[in-house]
This record gives structure tokens, C-alpha cells and sequence, in this order.
């Protein structure tokens, strides 16, 4: 597997550029699609390699379900949680379509159940046919009439699949003209995520109507114009505590998003560190740290993994709660900030959903960090290479495509050296 070599000798202040908002723009394509809005500008006009590979997956997905009824549609969602879950809603809403999705064998792993299990409840009797492989292919007819207008799924193990129903109740309300609703069953992980998708339901045109538990399209009128996509606050994430250490700044990041990594400006406060938006449009973070950091999984289980890394820098211990949805992520990323901090030399101690961060008394000369293929993990060690000075040895940094392609080329800004 490949290895790349990070050198962060040599420090240089640079503006940085984060992609397009992988999360705003897979809701926004899928609206765009349902709307009449297709393709979208901005997202038209970004350059392939820089687009995040799951944003690539869906508009595969969604051009294959643009087409007229026919054969059936094969679509691979490669490593993409998001897109295969929205995927498949869109699929069993899209009258007449044959789809055959695809993935690799970590998202077949990954938990779907409670989405299959909610479309068969609601469109089965009408005639949808979902069925599934060991674990591919997931193999979906849709019906062409549907019966009562709800949804009901668990909101324990994740939003997504709230928010792909809902994007399905669009679909619906645009066919039918009444009224369809997701019910959600306990509590809500990850409500950032949902509050997202209703976020972009409502630029788009739509009444989502909330009560408890329960979120209802109920209108629609086409605004005066396509809603303009943020910078990805994920990507953001890291690209802030890099600007930080460095002296430079960041564009494309609005303050006023719905995405729920932008907590990362909230949470860094305790720390010691703030941002504030520059005359050129850019933001900086500034600050010395003087403390440790508190964080949920419940809030932004995407953001724990950036905060563990500024977390190994920090002066005092850090506290991460609610992180057992992390193991449900593309790798076991609880197990996975566990590696990093060790390998730094720092200790996580890990008690029921909690983890607390140690930093170490002194840096290590270097370390070296496995990927395991997951993306988040492999631009977290980079970014704590940055932050602490420290030489890393990566395994496995090419899966940075699924949601950053150009990350390396933003390090590189900074005068971080690569060489394999």
C-alpha cells in the first residue's frame, strides 16, 4: 500500500481552500434533481478532481435515475454511506425504476436496516421490491402508486436515514400533491444532520412542517433562484487548526451554515482559540490554547476525530462523550483516534461512551499512522503532523478523494513537504 512522508519543517502562512460542502451538495443535488433545477451551477462549474468522490457517486446515481424507464440502472456507490442510503430511497420513489446498487464490502458492513425496513413498510404494499445480497447487490423496483403518506423510522443509529426518507417525502409530495411525513422512532442521533436536510428542503421551495418526532412536506413553490453551495465545514475542520498553527486563513467558510461541523468554532472557545472573518472575505483562528476541549459524538460525530488531534497538542486533558456511533463510521474511528493518540504518545481512556484524551509531556521525534482506508482518519494525522511539528509516516493517503481530492495540494500551500 502506498505510504507518503509529511514534513511540517518548514511552515508557511497560506490561504486555504476546502471543496464544495459534501452534505450541502448531496442534498442539493437531489433537490435540484426533483425540482428542475439540473444540473446545478456551481457544482457544474468545479473541477472533477476537486469534487469529494461521494458527490461524484450521487450525481452517477441520480443521472442514471434521470433516465428514461427502462433496463435496469446499475450504480456503484462505492465507499459512500450517505449517497447508497439516499440512493435508495430515491429509487423506490422514482416510478417504474429497476436499480442495482452496489458498494464495497465496508459499506455492506455498515447499518442500512432500519431504512430497507421503513420504505418495505410504507411502499411494499403498493408493490416495492427491495431485496438485498450478502450484501450486494441491493436490488430495488419501485411501485408506480403508493398508499398511507409516512415513513417510521429508529433514530437511534443515524439521521441519514431520516434525512433520505424525508428527501423521499419531497419526491412524493412533487408526484402526488398531499402531504408525506417521517416519523421518527426514539431518539435522534446526529440531529445536526436532519436539521440540514430541512435547511435545504426549505431554500428550495418546500414547507417541511416540524412537531416532535416528526417532519411533514407540505407545500411546495419554486424560489426565485438556485440556492449558492458553502465550502465543506468537514473539510474546514482541519483546514482551521492548519491556518492556525501556520498564520493564514481560509476561504468559503460561511458562518451561517446549518452543517454541523461549524460547531468547531464554538467548541475550540474553551480552549482558548477563536475566529473572526478577515476584510478579504476569509476567516482566521486565532489564540494561544490554555485548556482542554468538550465534545459529542451526538453533536458532530464527523468533527470528534479533527478535535482529537488539536486535542494532542492542547495543554490540559480533553473529554469526548457519546462516541460509540463512531465505530459505525467508514472504519472504526473510535479505535482509530485510540491509534493516533498512542501513537503520538499520548493516552485515551476509554469508559462506557467516553473518552478522555491525555496529551503527551513531550512530542515524539515522529509517528506513523495507517489510514485503514478511511479519509478522516488519514487527513486527522496530517493535521496533527502540522499542528504539533511532528514527522508522519502515512499508510493508505489516497483515500482522501471520498470527500477532499485536493487536500495534499492545500498542505502543500502551507510548506508541508510530501514524499513517497
Amino acid at each position: 500500500m502506498t505510504k507518503i512522508h509529511v514534513d511540517p519543517s518548514h511552515l508557511t502562512a497560506s490561504v486555504l481552500t476546502p471543496p464544495l460542502s459534501k452534505s450541502d451538495a448531496q442534498r442539493a443535488l437531489v433537490l435540484a434533481h426533483l425540482t428542475g433545477a439540473w444540473p446545478l451551477p456551481l457544482l457544474d462549474e468545479e473541477p472533477e478532481h476537486f469534487l469529494a468522490a461521494d458527490v461524484r457517486v450521487l450525481r452517477r446515481g441520480i443521472e442514471a435515475l434521470r433516465l428514461p424507464p427502462g433496463p435496469v440502472r446499475d450504480v456503484d456507490c462505492a465507499d459512500g454511506g450517505a449517497p447508497f442510503r439516499i440512493l435508495v430511497t430515491q429509487s423506490a420513489v422514482t416510478p417504474g425504476a429497476h436499480v442495482r446498487l452496489t458498494g464495497t464490502p465496508r459499506l455492506g458492513e455498515r447499518p442500512h436496516g432500519p431504512l430497507f425496513e421503513s420504505l418495505r413498510e410504507a411502499l411494499g404494499p403498493s408493490g416495492l421490491s427491495l431485496t438485498e445480497g450478502h450484501p450486494w447487490p441491493v436490488e430495488i423496483r419501485a411501485p408506480s402508486a403508493s398508499g398511507e403518506p409516512v415513513f417510521r423510522v429508529p433514530g437511534a443509529q443515524s439521521s441519514q436515514y431520516a434525512s433520505s426518507l424525508l428527501l423521499g417525502c419531497a419526491a412524493l409530495y412533487l408526484r402526488e400533491r398531499r402531504p408525506w411525513r417521517v416519523e421518527i422512532i426514539g431518539p435522534l442521533t446526529s440531529a445536526g444532520y436532519l436539521d440540514l436536510t430541512v435547511s435545504w428542503l426549505r431554500r428550495f421551495g418546500f414547507t417541511v412542517r416540524e412537531s416532535e418526532g416528526r417532519l411533514e412536506v407540505t407545500d411546495y413553490r419554486a424560489p426565485d433562484r438556485t440556492p449558492a453551495l458553502p465550502g465543506d465545514w468537514s473539510s474546514l475542520g482541519y483546514l482551521l487548526l492548519i491556518a492556525w498553527r501556520t498564520g493564514g486563513s481560509v476561504e468559503r467558510a460561511d458562518l451561517a451554515s446549518a452543517h454541523p461541523d461549524q460547531a468547531l468554532v464554538r467548541l475550540v472557545e474553551r480552549a482558548g482559540l477563536s475566529t473572526s472573518p478577515g476584510p478579504d472575505g476569509t476567516l482566521r483562528m486565532t489564540g494561544t490554547a490554555r485548556d482542554g476541549l468538550v465534545a459529542s459524538g451526538k453533536e458532530c460525530p464527523d468533527l470528534l476525530p479533527t478535535l482529537a488531534a488539536l486535542a494532542c497538542v492542547l495543554p490540559r486533558p480533553s473529554t469526548l462523550t457519546d462516541v460509540g456511533i463512531l465505530r459505525l463510521k467508514e472504519s472504526d474511528r473510535l479505535e482509530g483516534i485510540r491509534t493516533l493518540v498512542d501513537a503520538f504518545g499520548g493516552s485515551a481512556l476509554l469508559e462506557g461512551e467516553t473518552l478522555t484524551i491525555q496529551p503527551p509531556t513531550s512530542h515524539p521525534p515522529h509517528f506513523s499512522m495507517d489510514s485503514r482506508g478511511d479519509h478522516r482518519q488519514a487527513m486527522v494525522a496530517a493535521t496533527l503532523s502540522v499542528l504539533s511539528g511532528v514527522p508522519l509516516t502515512l499508510t493508505g493517503p489516497e483515500c482522501v478523494e471520498k470527500s477532499f481530492p485536493g487536500f495534499w495540494q492545500q498542505l502543500e500551500r502551507t510548506g508541508v513537504r510530501l514524499t513517497t
